[in-house]
């Protein structure tokens, strides 16, 4: 199939890789069925295989429904977030999200900010000021507890989100998530839909267009039979964009088959496929900014993302308290950018574009088991372990409109063969005392191993060929102390270390001069003290004080006009508050109907109280405002109407860690993002309960801004769009 769009063109299809290494993981999930069958093993012949499910801890107060609607379970599967800071936004209680803006999917996610970057190929997302540059991710996002990124060690940086229609849930764990899912001080969790067991077969299709020819369609189809439970979903939407040069077509296709055999057990198969063309009309100077916000200085840019990925995975009630689950991944992403650079308007086409080709190769596995043992008590532990192939390569070509691996005629100037290794082992351990306190240690052991080796380098640098390798052993430890009290409220104090993982241009950047060399680890220490609950019906809180502390933060260096270097440069320490509100005021209503608003603030001081840069010490990190606040009112009556009007405010804040401006003349680029307030409105109304109206309108009060820069320009974000669609259910 393919999708066109103003000159925007890609096609799909599954092509899953045949280079995998699955010996060790298909060995896991193996002693996985050794075990579920050993459970059974003793019955009579005949018989049928039961499990005895976990038993739910009532005498605490955890996990009510209430309580549920916002924050994850306490022990959640084979997870742990008790004594943790989490959130939950359920997409199925607010309006369908058919544009796929990353701000609507997000706004219910306190402390995040969402950049909006000139490719629909670039996903930004920045909090409590650790994420630096953009593309330098510092936010770990997962779907279904595995890493979307294309490498979230080597190359971390986030290029694609699953369609909203197809997620369930958005999780948001803080502080001691490095302890569950990763190295990072914050992990989102993006849950997908799943047919229910015993659902019978239904359709579901939706049609959405709007501004700046937008178009969207998603189609579901999902349910079960006997044993089996499946799901099939496709989706595509395609936009002119409203810059020059800012065309974009994204597909999506995903096919989910689960097998029951027995209560307590799931065994599933999960294929998806993702892809994107889009065009990438770049950033400008401020000056030009203000004359046409709407022009494109690089016309001939564009890129493309290829992802295919299948999942093998397991969860099991293994009887007497203990649970597994089991997962195993094979992925390919390729990622292509064609770059001709800036054009000044007027100016004769450039002589050459350069073409990029980022593979990634992916193998991940990730086993955890849980026991729940004596009084509300439960053990974690499990390991993770991933390995990627992710070869670099580059050409100069004259073609300025080549297609995505059109190479013809192109003279190869990069090549790199990149690798990394990653694995992990971790345990944790919720022990419930008198007066309800409760205690949780963690300790997790992380170990990395990045290569670069390079067959052709870049015209120009007088270094050798690359030969590098770097490994790293981190241990982490964490430990969190609640207490529940009162009417379904709690305390909780966690603290966590966390570190940043070794890149592949920390190592050895290719474009640069100077010899590889590995900066020491950059490490953290979180602090987070609250109180979250739902005292009164309708009504959730969650407040909290955080300190983070960030030891030989990594930053680049430049060298001289033209080589750089990253390197340990300081410290810095981030401090703050977030809090959120949620109250439904027509939570004693029989009739399904809810009035909800919801408020979220986000209150930070982020400085450098160390560096080896002068001046330096003092100064707030890129992308760290002050303030950021998301607020909203929703209306909402099941399977009748949805309509949500949401605000974001974002304060201003710095580009880059040196607190400068960039560029001369045209091109001066100030060293504040200026601060910004949207308002955006959407909702549903269904007709008959098979027949929806579905319409919305993003950026309502048309506010002329930007979220994102670099050294060369900011990157204006969209004014006023709006969109409408009609959604049936069979």
């Amino acid at each position: 199939m393919a999708v066109r769009a103003r000159g925007v063109e890609f096609g799909w299809g599954m092509a899953i890789s045949g280079r995998t290494r699955w010996g060790a993981c298909t060995a896991a999930l193996a002693l996985a069925a050794g075990a579920a069958q050993a459970q059974t093993a003793q019955k009579p012949s005949g018989a049928t295989p039961t499990a005895v499910a976990p038993a739910t801890i009532r005498s605490h107060g955890d996990d009510t429904r209430a309580k549920l609607d916002h924050i994850q379970r306490e022990v959640d599967g084979t997870k742990l977030t008790v004594g943790k800071k989490s959130s939950v936004a359920l997409l199925d209680q607010q309006p369908e999200i058919p544009d796929q803006s990353v701000r609507g999917l997000f706004v219910h996610t306190p402390g995040l900010v969402t950049g909006e970057a000139s490719s629909a190929t670039q996903i930004d997302l920045a909090y409590r000021g650790l994420s630096g540059q953009p593309g330098s991710q510092d936010v770990l996002v997962l779907q279904d507890g595995l890493p979307i990124s294309a490498d979230f060690m080597g190359a971390p940086a986030l290029a694609w989100l699953p369609f909203a229609q197809g997620l369930a849930q958005v999780q948001t764990l803080r502080a001691g998530s490095g302890l569950v899912y990763g190295p990072q001080a914050v992990a989102i969790n993006l849950l997908s839909r799943r047919p229910q067991p015993g659902e019978p077969l239904n359709f579901y299709t939706e049609q959405a267009g709007g501004s700046d020819g937008l178009w969207s369609s998603w189609n579901a189809l999902e349910g079960t039979s006997g044993d089996l439970d499946y799901r099939a979903d496709l989706g595509w939407t395609r936009s002119g964009g409203w810059r020059a040069n800012s065309a974009s077509g994204i597909g999506q296709t995903d096919a989910w088959l689960g097998w029951r055999p027995a209560k307590g057990q799931l065994w599933y198969l999960d294929l998806q496929a993702y892809r994107a063309s889009a065009d990438d009309p770049g950033p400008m100077g401020l000056a030009q900014f203000d004359a046409a916000p709407k022009a494109s200085l690089t016309p001939y840019d564009h890129d493309w993302l290829s992802r295919s990925a299948a999942t093998l995975g397991t969860e099991l009630d293994l009887g007497q308290g203990w649970r597994l689950e089991g997962k195993l991944r094979a992925a390919d992403q390729d990622l292509d950018q064609r770059s001709a650079g800036e054009i000044t308007p007027g100016a004769p086409p450039p002589a050459a574009a350069t073409l990029q080709d980022a593979l990634f190769r992916s193998e991940d596995a990730d086993v955890r088991l849980s026991k729940r043992w004596g009084h509300g008590n439960a053990l974690t532990f499990g390991v993770e372990a991933a390995h990627d192939d992710a070869p670099l390569r580059q050409w100069i070509g004259q073609d300025l409109t080549a297609g995505q691996g059109d190479h013809a005629g192109a003279v190869a100037t990069l090549r790199q063969a990149r690798s990394s290794d990653y694995a992990a082992i971790f345990a944790e351990n919720v022990f419930r005392l008198p007066h309800r306190i409760h205690i949780v240690p963690s300790v997790r052991f992380e170990h990395e191993r990045i290569g670069v080796e390079e067959t052709i380098k870049p015209v120009g640098l007088t270094r050798p060929l690359i030969d590098a390798r770097a490994t790293r052993d981190t241990p982490l430890f964490g430990l969190g102390i609640g207490n529940d009290f009162g009417n379904d409220n709690e305390t909780y104090v966690s603290v966590s270390q966390g570190w940043r993982p070794l890149r592949f241009f920390d190592l050895a950047s290719p474009f640069t001069n100077p010899p590889p060399r590995s900066a020491d680890a950059s490490r953290s220490l979180s602090w987070e003290g609250g109180v979250h609950g739902t005292p009164v019906r309708g009504l959730f809180y969650d407040a909290s004080l955080f300190w983070i502390e960030v030891k030989n933060r990594v930053e680049t260096e430049a060298l001289n006009t033209i080589d750089y270097v990253n390197v340990n440069t300081g410290d810095t320490r981030n401090r703050g508050f977030e809090g959120e509100v949620v109250y439904d005021f027509w939570a004693s209503r029989s009739d399904h109907a809810h009035l909800s608003a919801f408020s979220s603030l986000a209150l930070l001081d982020a400085r450098f109280v160390r560096s080896s840069l002068p001046g330096e010490v003092g100064r707030v990190p890129a992308y760290a405002p002050h303030v950021l606040a998301k607020a909203g009112l929703t209306w909402r009556r099941d399977k009748a109407w949805d309509l949500s009007l949401a605000a974001v405010s974002v304060g201003s804040q710095f580009f880059q860690d040196s607190d400068q401006p960039a560029g001369e003349g045209p091109s001066f680029v100030p060293a504040k993002i200026p601060s910004y307030a949207l308002l955006d409105l959407s909702g549903d109304w269904w007709i008959t309960p098979r027949v929806r109206l579905l319409g919305g309108v993003r950026n309502l009060g048309d506010e002329r801004y930007y979220s994102q820069a670099l050294q060369t320009g900011l990157v204006p974000a969209a004014r006023r769009t709006a969109y409408a669609g009609l959604a049936l259910a069979f």
